[in-house]
């Protein structure tokens, strides 16, 4: 008689090739897994690291007077510094938020005459460089998820210096987003029931949502995380993938739990608001800034004002066309302020 498998036999063995082959696949998923945390760890780590861009050398004699300052960001950690340029019988004072990989002068020499633009106009201006920007300390950046602290911590200081009631935010870039992160921050009044709401560092600020009077916007994005994405998509190998994590990893090393919804903010302010923006935009789309606008106009169409700039990039189009940008600038202070 022959010997052959028995059918308990065999049941056994293909149970066993089974489990094998699942253990195999279980191993390789989590080999995978361990290296998306690690490339996205990385990569987040590397995005946060960014080295400073230093001033650039303009002479003294070239920008008007000012005065040189310094102050905390509003997490009591962070010294920032800038520049309060003071004019007579001001109306307001313009607080300049630049954009990631820049510092209190985004547009070099060149922003010399949007600033006399301002000052002419009785607008003071409050220049300063965001943590781990031009001179001011901290050795990491948020794009936007921690330098909202320093948007408030300069709005604190300038309700010290300045004689104005109210401040006009200028974001450019990922500073849209730092500006309107900050905004959300704050209180919707000074009441002190409201106030047991809030941590104590925005309840000692001294100030509420209402004290910002105006906010321009230089490339506003649809999301916050959408100034993060474009960065990974070029230094991640597995940006197809990582491109959905890095941003979160941002966050949470920022301490923020979520993304914000941009445009959703911007359509529903209840001040004037000005968006600027570069028709070659392929950054965070020329595209979907348009239907920011167009949504904005939709719901506040009598304090809107945009205007695109044909054949500008991401945050190029004060470069491409300055005195288009400024004479929507000037027309916007000159509508809503004066």
């Amino acid at each position: 008689m022959g010997q052959g498998i028995t059918k308990r036999e065999g049941t056994k063995f293909s149970f066993s090739k089974i489990i094998v082959r699942m253990a195999l696949v279980l191993s390789i998923l989590a080999v995978f897994t361990v290296a998306i945390i690690v490339i996205t760890a990385s990569t987040a780590n590397s995005l946060m690291s960014l080295k400073k861009k230093s001033l650039p050398n303009i002479p003294s004699n070239v920008l008007p007077s000012y005065s040189a300052t310094s102050f905390t960001s509003s997490d009591d950690q962070t010294i920032l510094s800038g520049w309060f340029f003071k004019t007579t019988d001001p109306i307001s004072t313009i607080i300049v938020v630049h954009d990631t990989q820049s510092n209190r002068i985004p547009y070099n020499v060149s922003m010399v005459e949007m600033i006399n633009d301002f000052l002419n106009m009785h607008f003071n201006v409050f220049l300063f460089d965001l943590r781990n920007s031009g001179e001011s300390s901290g050795a990491i950046c948020g794009y936007g998820y921690l330098e909202w602290q320093d948007v408030l911590g300069a709005i604190k200081h300038v309700k010290k210096i300045s004689v104005t009631t109210d401040v006009i935010l200028y974001g450019i870039g990922s500073g849209c987003s730092a500006c309107l992160i900050a905004m959300d921050k704050l209180p919707p009044s000074l009441d002190t029931e409201v106030l047991e709401g809030y941590n104590q560092k925005i309840s000692d600020l001294g100030f509420d949502v209402h004290y910002i009077a105006g906010i321009i916007l230089d490339s506003p994005a649809k999301n916050s995380d959408d100034y993060i994405v474009p960065f990974v998509l070029k230094k991640s190998k597995l940006s197809f993938i990582t491109k959905n994590f890095v941003p979160y990893a941002i966050r949470v090393s920022a301490g923020e739990s979520s993304s914000m919804n941009l445009a959703t903010e911007i359509s529903r302010l209840p001040i004037p608001v000005c968006i600027i923006y570069g028709g070659r935009d392929t950054f965070v789309g020329s595209d979907k800034i348009g239907q920011i606008v167009e949504e904005r106009k939709r719901l506040n169409p009598n304090t809107t004002m945009a205007t695109m700039i044909p054949g500008a990039g991401y945050v190029e189009s004060y470069i491409i066309d300055p005195e288009g940008y400024r004479q929507t600038l000037r027309e916007y202070l000159e509508t809503y302020f004066k």
